[in-house]
């Protein structure tokens, strides 16, 4: 795919981002460069290999899963303006 110097104006305008008259060539040729990685890449044959979660073949080591914090559900709930039934009661903003 080639681009223009209008694809990289419409695209800056899209990106919400100012770009220089002077900046348009620099950039049209580092975009240019970055589509055509991406087509070759799209070239490569990749029937038989498997999506992969990570470039390596890792696992993750796992805790315990255990309750470490004490529960203070009351102390806050003593602190709350209104409380009922165990629920913090909050005013009325959508109708």
């Amino acid at each position: 795919m080639s681009l223009t110097e209008a694809d990289v104006k419409r695209m800056a305008h899209l990106a919400r981002i100012e770009i220089e008259e002077q900046e348009v060539a620099p950039m049209l040729a580092q975009l240019s460069n970055i589509m055509g990685l991406v087509e070759q890449m799209q070239a490569v044959n990749t029937d038989g290999v498997a999506p992969m979660a990570h470039a390596q073949d890792l696992s993750l080591r796992l805790r315990e899963d255990r309750v470490t914090e004490q529960d203070q559900h009351a102390a806050f709930q003593a602190l709350a303006p209104q409380v009922e039934a165990g629920l913090y009661l909050v005013p009325k903003v959508i109708e």
